[in-house]
């Protein structure tokens, strides 16, 4: 049996389907086609909704039922890690790398995965978002090596996360502590992971309901950012610092 789907109009601002009529199988599925442009991603990023597909698909866009979201002070990094990030000579960034993690998270190899999701128009989709101040990125550094980094959107004091990679091992993991650290800090409460994730549960991800999600997205996205920019607010962290937080 063929799957019906609501096809987006071209204009951007156009609504979407209400998040409640997405499929269960495949779970969360809301609509296709539309383009990538900064007011289609605002539009669906501030209604919980992403964009996720594969080379020579449509562009589908879902919002999965219940949601896998990180609460910025419930990160649990495990004992023995914390131990290792004590000696480590790692600098964390925010925004220095944007385009380089954007590529690295494309072409990294991820076991049980063929192909990227990551297409180069997704690619040049969130380079053109953080150009205009709307994604961003934290990135782990080995002197001048980038070894890990995370990337998302961030819309009022919300912010999505969309992809994290590690040429390191652990930069990944010590990347998205120094998101969490910061967002904490300037009062975001909490980071949207969209789907299940074994590894990210680990580090205490948890799933919610879509309605709780939504919820929190309409309130948290109409909260104004703090001032300034993510590069200068975020500065330079030495991930020995996560080693002392909790």
């Amino acid at each position: 049996m063929s799957i019906q789907l609501p096809w987006l109009p071209f204009d951007p601002h156009a609504p979407f389907p209400p998040v409640e009529s997405a499929l269960r199988e495949p779970e969360g599925l809301l609509a296709a086609g539309g383009d990538l442009s900064v007011p289609r991603l605002l539009n669906a990023y501030g209604h919980g909704i992403f964009p996720w597909f594969s080379e020579g698909e449509p562009i589908l866009w879902w919002s999965p039922d219940p949601r896998m979201v990180l609460r910025t002070n419930g990160l649990h990094l495990p004992a023995r890690f914390r131990r290792q990030l004590r000696h480590s000579r790692w600098i964390l960034r925010a925004d220095s790398a944007f385009d380089a993690v954007v590529a690295a998270c494309a072409t990294i190899t991820r076991p049980g995965q063929r192909g990227t999701w990551i297409t180069p128009d997704m690619q040049a989709a969130y380079r053109e978002m953080h150009r205009q101040g709307h994604a961003h990125s934290v990135e782990a550094f080995d002197g001048e090596r980038l070894v890990g980094g995370i990337y998302g959107v961030a819309i009022g004091r919300m912010f999505f996360g969309e992809s994290m990679f590690s040429a390191e091992s652990g930069a990944s993991k010590t990347a998205l502590a120094g998101l969490a650290r910061f967002l904490q800090d300037q009062g975001w409460p909490l980071i949207d992971a969209q789907v299940e994730s074994p590894h990210l549960r680990s580090l205490g991800a948890e799933s919610i309901p879509r309605e709780d999600f939504i919820r929190t997205v309409a309130e948290q996205t109409h909260r104004p950012e703090p001032p300034g920019s993510w590069r200068e607010r975020f500065g330079e962290c030495p991930v020995r610092d996560l080693s002392e937080r909790d």
